[in-house]
């Protein structure tokens, strides 16, 4: 109905400003060239508007302007479904940053624990050496000792029995020999 005004109002624009004002001679006359033109132009118009020609393209470019509509209707739900998508995913990638996040500083955490049981059991080890080492020492020093004291016993029983041996006469030894009899027979009986 609308483009049917504009085409009406367009006609009779088109009329008003023809050629057909502007020719010499009796305008409605078939001899003149411009009166035919005009209205052939009219009749044109006329079966335009008889096979609603006009409505039709009206309803056609109706048509097209609901499809236009219907389309950037759709558009406008396709982006917001869009922006719903970006929203969820970037959602989605604060949560994954979050979780990297925490796996990072957990992974510090044991790594620091990991290095406080690493240096807790250097020190249990190296404790562990020292007492062995000092054992060790002690052990050797014990050794050395009673080496010392044997090699001193033996060497004191050496000078003893060279002393006796030069101060020793027979009698005596056979006396000495006597007693050790007679304190070994106390000792039996």
């Amino acid at each position: 109905m609308r483009f049917t005004q504009i085409t009406l109002t367009g006609a009779v624009a088109s009329l008003l400003a023809s050629p057909a004002f502007a020719a010499d001679g009796p305008f409605f006359s078939l001899r003149n060239t411009d009166f035919v033109v005009l209205l052939g132009f009219l009749v044109f118009i006329g079966i335009l508007v008889y096979f609603k020609v006009p409505a039709m393209i009206g309803g056609m470019l109706d048509q097209r302007a609901v499809g236009i509509q219907s389309e950037i209707d759709e558009a406008r739900s396709l982006r917001e479904e869009a922006q719903t998508l970006l929203a969820s995913y970037e959602r989605k990638q604060k949560e994954v940053q979050e979780q990297a996040d925490r796996i990072v500083a957990s992974a510090k955490e044991e790594a620091n624990a990991a290095a406080e049981q690493a240096r807790a059991d250097l020190k249990t080890s190296i404790e562990r050496r020292l007492a062995a080492a000092e054992d060790q020492i002690a052990s050797a020093e014990a050794t050395a000792v009673k080496e010392v004291r044997d090699q001193s016993v033996t060497i004191a029983v050496a000078a003893a029995r060279e002393v006796i041996a030069k101060q020793m006469t027979a009698a005596s030894g056979n006396s000495l020999i006597d007693d050790a009899i007679a304190q070994v027979e106390a000792k039996l009986h």
